[in-house]
């Protein structure tokens, strides 16, 4: 889906001084209160900012003052990850 929007020019081109691509800004603004809301997962921002890694989403959200979604369930797995890693001999704690 494409979607435009009418800015005047001045307007328009004193934005883009300041931010520099309007459309990749408005996706950014788009995208963070999308997560923000929680109507897409981090996942989602990686796929739909181009972001390459998990870590890197992480950062960029925490660049634009959004707190990140992190449940029990969340708490758990990671939990359950260090366990295997300490048991494997692959953490040293």
């Amino acid at each position: 889906m494409q979607i435009q929007i009418a800015l005047p020019d001045d307007v328009a081109h004193s934005l883009e001084e300041k931010w520099g691509s309007l459309e990749r800004k408005i996706l950014e603004m788009l995208v963070i209160e999308a997560y923000r809301e929680g109507s897409i997962s981090a996942g989602k921002v990686r796929e739909l900012l181009g972001i390459s890694t998990r870590l890197e989403v992480d950062a960029f959200l925490k660049a634009k003052g959004v707190d990140l979604h992190y449940d029990e369930a969340d708490f758990e797995a990671d939990r359950q990850t260090h366990e295997q890693l300490r048991q494997s001999g692959k953490l040293n704690v």
